[in-house]
């Protein structure tokens, strides 16, 4: 038993107290060259935002330095250090007010303000938010006590993510929708709060000293105080986790009904949106060439309660100017919402297309002009020139029946000229050689 207890004590491999709270307080203050970073990766993060890169969030997160004020205080509490929390805490507001700032200045004045994936999963905070939170908070402080400190702190910034959720809150300021600012804030609050907690633990486990002497009843104070706040933020986040599943649910149930209504008789469905926040919730539907009479839309509406979904209503598109409408609407949002993913494989296909040969009738002419041609391979190639500028040249391989060079190699390269319509046409003889045994 003593060997598995061993095992897993977090004292094995623990830096020295002292260096740890040296490490810890040198790293709250946001001044000079700490501002500056924080800025510019706010910047990052909110372009990323923007434009639904994930890559670019990522890359945001690895360089925020907003961990620091927020162990900062987890440390104070831990050893009642309560001059270090209120410094902590003043560089924590410092660090939010100017990252608010910053991102709802570049969202202000930026062009784009469509409401891309990314942005919009930083406004539903649940209780797998405050479970991400606590346990990346555990492996942070867990790692910044260690003597060998690894490699975790980059991927706790990146899993507790605390720099997407400010820019979207600054999103929310920017646009004046203070939905998607008190959610994104919320989920901000919840990832600094229960980093703090983690960090409070371990650092009583590990047996931290007070920094000053501190009377038990004010001690269970600061116990109540915590937990109290606790069960403030968890409880709204089981609530949304609660109407997430709902929401899941009720998605699940509509696509069903749909499917076994609809789809196993033939009939295409063309549009569908459902609206789970309206009251009541809304079905719209639409389809390729059956038209409802009334007394079928009552009875699928009352099929649907029967399945489970009160208070919802399913809405036959049936007015062909207004579904035409709807259509072409959603077929903009998708179109403007490519991924980076899609713009890189179409900027690809652009540049593969300079090199792609298609000819297929060339070989054959080339064999009725130039019967002494044996076989011909065309290619495309990139050349510079010395003004470093580039063009594209087209190669053609040939090898001729007698092992030679074609006799009329300048009426061949003058005819490839005026067939491909370029003046970069360069002739290759691939002469055949022996087999010796």
């Amino acid at each position: 038993m003593s060997k598995i207890v061993d095992f897993i004590n977090l004292h094995n491999g623990e830096e020295d107290k002292e260096k740890v709270l040296e490490n810890v307080t040198s790293n709250i203050s946001f001044r000079g060259s700490n501002l500056w970073i924080l800025a510019c990766a706010i910047i990052i993060a909110s372009v990323g935002l923007n434009v639904n890169s994930t890559a670019v969030i990522i890359g945001a997160m690895l360089i925020s330095p907003l961990m620091g004020p927020i162990l900062g205080a987890g440390f104070a509490l831990g050893t009642y250090n309560f001059r270090l929390l209120r410094k902590s805490i003043k560089n924590l507001l410092i660090a939010t007010i100017v990252s608010l700032l910053v991102s709802a200045i570049y969202f202000y004045i930026s062009p784009f303000k469509d409401v891309q994936s990314e942005l919009l999963a930083r406004t539903s905070p649940n209780i797998y938010d405050v479970m991400i939170a606590f346990f990346g908070g555990l492996v942070g402080v867990i790692a910044i006590t260690r003597v060998e400190k690894g490699n975790p702190i980059p991927g706790v910034a990146i899993a507790t993510a605390l720099m997407p959720p400010l820019c979207t809150a600054g999103y929310g300021l920017a646009t004046l929708n203070f939905s998607y600012f008190f959610g994104a804030f919320y989920l901000y609050t919840i990832n600094c709060f229960f980093i703090c907690i983690a960090t409070f633990f371990v650092i009583k486990y590990l047996k931290y000293p007070a920094t000053t002497a501190v009377d038990p009843k004010n001690a269970k104070k600061i116990r109540y105080g915590i937990t109290a706040l606790m069960m403030l933020m968890i409880v709204p986040s089981f609530y949304l986790a609660y109407n997430l599943f709902q929401e899941k649910r009720f998605t699940k149930t509509v696509d069903e009904f749909i499917n076994s209504e609809f789809g196993t008789r033939g009939y295409t469905v063309i549009y569908q949106k459902l609206n789970y926040n309206s009251n009541p919730k809304k079905v719209d539907i639409a389809f390729l060439n059956k038209k409802l009479t009334p007394a079928e839309i009552q009875l699928y509406n009352r099929m649907l309660s029967e399945r489970g979904l009160t208070n919802t209503v399913i809405n036959f598109r049936q007015d062909d100017a207004d579904l035409k409408s709807e259509i072409l609407n959603e077929l903009t949002k998708q179109d403007n919402s490519l991924t980076e993913k899609d713009l890189t494989i179409n900027s690809l296909r652009k540049e593969l297309s300079k090199y792609k040969v298609e000819e297929p009738g060339l070989k054959k002419e080339l064999a009725i002009l130039f019967p002494e041609l044996e076989s011909v391979n065309l290619g495309k190639i990139e050349r510079y020139a010395e003004t470093d500028s580039a063009k594209i040249e087209w190669l053609v391989l040939y090898r001729s029946t007698d092992g030679k060079e074609v006799r009329e190699s300048a009426k061949l390269k003058n005819w490839l000229e005026e067939r491909l319509e370029t003046k970069d046409v360069r002739l290759l003889h691939e002469k055949q050689t022996d087999n010796i045994d």
